[in-house]
């Protein structure tokens, strides 16, 4: 099927998208994708909703009907298959009220079974013979009428999907991790979406763990003026303050619009007024405040953490490659951090990265187990005799 000929239905009326809904509700899974902008807005701004299942494929215009109407579809039993959903489940969740009570992820899925973190023309093309064409980056989703081109796009995103779960799934179940996808899909679902949690926006500046502890409280409530500024008037955030100016305006700590001035990255913009008067409140209570631990924990634990964290990563690098399971999925750097810190909620402490990695790592530590090099096999963990 080539991409100038995928059949789809246009749905832009509100009775057609219930109907689609009361058909989609006694499926046991359908394929969803979205399109969406985020360029110029704090919060995406929904495009598009792509459906399929068997025998039917549907674009949903949400610029012309209710899209809350899928919101009873999300709280049913059918299973939603996306591909990479973190982002569609943000956009989701701003455009709808909620998300999918069940999915599957297919990029997760992909992990599991040696394609790294595939994109969806890898998957298409590595477990059906499909490779589509580069569809345009600069598609303007929001523009009426979209071009057939542009639906035929749309449509391939979720054309093939289930297809490509039923083979994933396959090899899943000959791997025994069908499960260990599930957690992972459902940590996914856990996480926080966009403009949920200001007080940790500063985490996500670069740079910021340079910053020593009273600068960063500063950081943290600067940071956190400028994310509830940007939801207020749903703006990126960069377009309220720079992030140069928020570290700059963190270690400058400015008691009045004139040091304000001086600190880097804060131009004309923001020198004088009400903004400036904004920013200066803020900092005074970045000053006052508790200045918050890192990211993983305090700077002192993470400091003596470096050596063993280094040592493990190493080793969980070697797992990953063996058992062709995604690094990033695997674990992070934090995750090691929050299982050597005896987090309770470490994820490593629970699941299927305890099956994994837990033992091997609790035994490196306590130095009942060593690394060793092989040179055909690569790190190896052997036991210490007693």
């Amino acid at each position: 099927m080539s991409v100038e000929n995928i059949p789809h239905r246009w749905i832009d009326d509100q009775a057609d998208l219930e109907q689609v809904v009361d058909e989609l509700v006694d499926q046991p899974r359908y394929a969803i994708d979205t399109e969406f902008h985020r360029e110029r807005t704090y919060y995406p701004a929904l495009a598009l909703v792509q459906l399929a299942w068997p025998g039917q494929l549907v674009l949903v215009d949400p610029l012309a009907l209710d899209i809350t109407a899928l919101r009873r579809l999300f709280e049913s039993d059918a299973e939603a298959v996306f591909h990479a959903a973190q982002q569609d489940l943000d956009v989701l969740t701003h455009a709808v009220g909620t998300v999918p009570r069940r999915f599957f992820d297919t990029q997760i899925a992909g992990g599991f079974v040696g394609y790294g973190t595939p994109s969806l023309v890898a998957l298409l093309n590595g477990e059906i013979g499909i490779n589509p064409p580069k569809g345009d980056r600069l598609t303007d989703w929001l523009r009426r009428p979209l071009t057939e081109a542009q639906r035929n796009y749309a449509a391939l995103d979720v054309a093939h999907l289930l297809e490509v779960q039923d083979l994933l799934v396959r090899q899943l179940e000959e791997l025994g991790r069908v499960e260990w996808v599930r957690q992972a899909c459902d940590e996914l679902r856990a996480r926080p979406v966009s403009g949920q949690h200001p007080d940790d926006a500063w985490m996500r500046l670069k740079d910021v763990r340079g910053l020593r502890p009273r600068p960063r409280a500063v950081a943290q409530a600067v940071a956190a003026w400028r994310e509830r500024a940007a939801m207020q008037r749903n703006v990126p955030v960069r377009q309220v303050l720079p992030d140069l100016a928020v570290l700059g305006i963190a270690q400058r700590q400015p008691h009045d619009e004139k040091e304000l001035a001086q600190a880097r990255g804060v131009d004309d913009r923001f020198r004088r007024g009400k903004i400036a008067a904004q920013i200066l409140e803020a900092v005074e209570q970045g000053r006052r405040a508790e200045p918050p631990a890192g990211r993983n924990g305090s700077d002192d634990l993470d400091r003596e953490l470096r050596p063993a964290v280094t040592l493990i990563s190493a080793w969980v690098s070697q797992v990953a490659k063996t058992e062709r399971i995604d690094t990033a999925i695997l674990a992070t750097r934090a995750d090691l951090v929050a299982f050597l810190s005896n987090d309770p909620d470490a994820r490593l402490a629970h699941g299927w990265r305890a099956e994994i990695l837990g033992e091997g790592i609790e035994r490196l530590v306590t130095g009942r187990a060593a690394l060793t090099f092989d040179r055909g096999a690569g790190l190896k963990l052997v036991d210490i005799p007693d």
